[in-house]
């Protein structure tokens, strides 16, 4: 624990707390809508923001949120236009990001060290004006997310019958998809553009292991990013591993404990509770 006495390894674990926080109430909408791979989509675009920032020489972390947050909408208005279907827009944003962003990085001065901090994560790194960046966005997500519940489960779980009871469906579509750049933005200096859909997704479906209800899901996700981001920060600060590997292997841990746990019990539910015995077969009536 000395080693949290230092300035950057405090700004590290907030950081990560944030983003725990952050993500798990944002990946419930998206696993709700099967979107769990376009985290990983928009994060490649948020490297093309990355490269863009250095080779700029402007906030790596602010000019990602904007171009994330131009792919994001872009591909959430091809999806609804209906024009090419999710897959292949999700596709092109994979390569053109990633391709986009290896460009810059290697146009600017940053070395390699920069490309892979943004892949792979590097809380250290944090400066002051990140973590500043990182708690407004993060808290602003978290916020939006919980007071617009309702209206943001109906437009995931039937588009149609939140279209036929008067929501706006293409502004709820556009924020979700605004909210996830944004997310996906700032976790990048946590778990890195390859790893955040772990930090969205896993947490939702460790505490579908336990929960029934929409509400219960969502605070249980919460808790557990939370949970994972702390500790993959103390395990990276005490045994010297990256922290993005470390948050997430430990979100993963934990679905593995809690999923065996769970099936464990019903198991054992279903032993407790008695065979119902068979009614007994009617007696033949034999006429004389």
């Amino acid at each position: 624990m000395e080693l949290f006495q230092y300035p950057y390894m405090q700004r590290a674990l907030i950081g990560a707390l944030i983003i725990g926080l952050a993500a798990p109430a944002l990946g419930i909408y998206l696993v709700q809508r099967r979107l769990t791979l376009i985290g990983d989509g928009i994060g490649h675009v948020a490297l093309t923001g990355v490269g863009a920032g250095l080779l700029l020489n402007r906030s790596p972390v602010l000019v990602a949120v904007i171009v994330a947050t131009l792919g994001a909408i872009t591909i959430e208005l091809v999806r609804a236009r209906g024009r090419t279907s999710g897959d292949l827009a999700l596709a092109l944003l994979f390569y053109g990001g990633i391709a986009g962003g290896v460009m810059l990085v290697g146009l600017s001065d940053a070395t390699s060290a920069n490309l892979t901090a943004y892949l792979f994560g590097s809380l250290t790194t944090i400066s002051p004006q990140d973590l500043i960046t990182i708690a407004v966005l993060g808290v602003a997500v978290g916020v939006t997310m919980l007071a617009l519940r309702p209206a943001l489960f109906a437009v995931c779980h039937d588009e149609e019958y939140a279209r036929v009871s008067g929501l706006p469906v293409r502004t709820l579509n556009l924020l979700l998809a605004v909210a996830t750049a944004v997310t996906v933005t700032i976790a990048m200096r946590a778990v890195g553009v390859l790893l955040i859909s772990a930090l969205m997704v896993v947490p939702v479906a460790t505490a579908q292991q336990v929960t029934r209800g929409f509400r219960s899901t969502m605070t249980a996700a919460m808790a557990l990013g939370v949970f994972a981001a702390g500790s993959g920060v103390w395990v990276a600060a005490t045994a010297d591993t990256a922290p993005g590997a470390s948050v997430v292997l430990l979100a993963i841990a934990s679905f593995l404990v809690i999923a065996l746990g769970a099936a464990g019990w019903r198991r054992l539910r279903r032993r407790a509770v008695p065979a119902a015995t068979p009614a007994p077969e009617p007696h033949e009536v034999v006429l004389r």
